[in-house]
């Protein structure tokens, strides 16, 4: 594998994570950079790179943003956000990684992709839901900002300096880890 193959790699882990924060920004930041020629997109994936697109992401973007504002709203979000930031961290994938074929690319999207966005949106999730107990929701507009703030700058890192991107993933995802089961493991043992 060359050195340009797993730069790709690494920026995709990186959009993916980003897309666990905000699922729109990381489309948003990969449309401009495509159409400022900072970006080359997968074939298939030179929609992304289009006005229209570019459009249809920004305000997606600035609907989801203010969505995460509404107390209580932003957990119903968090909800409908789950599945569809597996989708979107493998579309992210599959959208930046090139040199490889068709199979281990799709494969590496699903698994690396879908797995890195599932992990950080439900460590939002948990994060959110404390914050809503906890403060009765008045906490979630200081954790939507550092979501949001989240996903801008690791999709610009993803983009501009990708193995910085990946070593943030990496801290991210044993962080996220050691979080999830932690509350897991507690909350089995309050249930039991």
């Amino acid at each position: 594998m060359n050195f340009e193959i797993l730069l790709t790699i690494l920026m995709g882990i990186g959009l993916s994570a980003a897309s666990g924060f905000r699922i729109f920004i990381p489309f948003l930041v990969i449309s401009i950079a495509s159409l400022t020629g900072n970006l080359t997109l997968a074939n298939s994936f030179g929609w992304i790179g289009t006005y229209p697109a570019l459009i249809t992401f920004s305000i997606a973007t600035v609907l989801e943003i203010a969505g995460y504002y509404i107390p209580w709203v932003d957990n119903i979000l968090d909800t409908i956000a789950s599945p569809i930031a597996v989708v979107a961290g493998i579309i992210l994938m599959a959208s930046v990684v090139t040199g490889m074929s068709p199979l281990l690319n799709w494969t590496l999207a699903i698994i690396a992709g879908g797995g890195v966005a599932g992990t950080i949106q439900a460590l939002t999730g948990v994060t959110r839901i404390t914050s809503s107990i906890t403060t009765g929701g008045l906490g979630n507009s200081v954790l939507s900002t550092v979501e949001s703030g989240s996903s801008l700058t690791l999709a610009a890192f993803a983009i501009f300096i990708p193995v910085f991107a990946g070593i943030v993933v990496i801290a991210l995802l044993v962080w996220a880890t050691k979080t999830l089961a932690n509350r897991f493991t507690a909350k089995s043992k309050t249930s039991s």
